[in-house]
């Protein structure tokens, strides 16, 4: 898995219908908290859906009595705004359009992602979705800034 992490004040999703009979999408929105990209390969599966949950919902990157970076998302009784983002997997190695062969199954990456975020929401931490496979539109206050991205083909060897 590729999750790509924001410190966020706000975040916020929305869906941009593509047809008039698309399903509708109440637009969704956190306050201070994250903002995840989540990226999903075919060989992801329970291992690093419990070990990234485990690791975001400790990071402990809001700042505590002293303005040091100490304290978590659990501590802070911050918020998750999870967008599933297959384009994380994008091969750029060669010419200028990029290949997304590394990217999951929509099938198998939408029932991880999912997965994901029930084990993030199982630590207490509430988690707002934006919608599987839909052109959104999303829109945050980067809060430091701060990102930070986890690989698990890297962080778990």
């Amino acid at each position: 898995m590729r999750i790509v992490v924001q410190k966020v004040s706000q975040a916020s999703v929305s869906v941009v219908p593509e047809s008039e009979g698309d399903e509708p999408f109440e637009p969704r929105s956190i306050a201070r908290g994250y903002m995840l990209l989540v990226g999903v390969a075919d060989a992801d599966g329970p291992e690093q859906v419990s070990w990234l949950a485990r690791k975001i919902a400790h990071l402990r990157v809001f700042e505590d009595e002293n303005g040091r970076m100490n304290r978590s998302l659990l501590d802070v009784g911050g918020e998750v705004l999870s967008i599933s983002q297959f384009t994380l997997f994008a091969d750029v190695r060669k010419g200028n359009r990029p290949g997304f062969t590394g990217a999951g199954r929509p099938d198998h990456a939408e029932r991880v992602w999912h997965e994901f975020n029930k084990e993030l929401a199982s630590y207490g931490v509430t988690v707002r979705e934006g919608r599987f496979g839909a052109h959104m539109q999303v829109s945050l206050t980067n809060d430091g800034p701060v990102t930070i991205s986890y690989d698990t083909d890297i962080l778990m060897k």
